[in-house]
């Protein structure tokens, strides 16, 4: 799937949000690749909005975390 150099720039910066708002006592390795790849399915699935990425990816947080520890 391509995206736009606009959705792009947006997605890193949904993905950049998320991660910052993780309680470093929470961040655990893998965490950012993770949001990563929430945001991407996001946007495949439509959703380009940052405010709608960000809300996407944050919802998933505590599960990713979960996962990974």
């Amino acid at each position: 799937m391509q995206y736009s150099s606009e959705l792009i720039q947006t997605m890193r910066q949904a993905l950049e949000t998320v991660v910052a708002n993780v309680p470093a006592h929470q961040s655990v390795f893998g965490l950012k690749a993770a949001v990563a790849e929430c945001i991407l399915k996001a946007a495949a699935h439509g959703q380009t909005s940052y405010d709608g990425l960000v809300a996407s990816a944050s919802d998933q947080v505590q599960a990713i975390i979960s996962m990974l520890t």
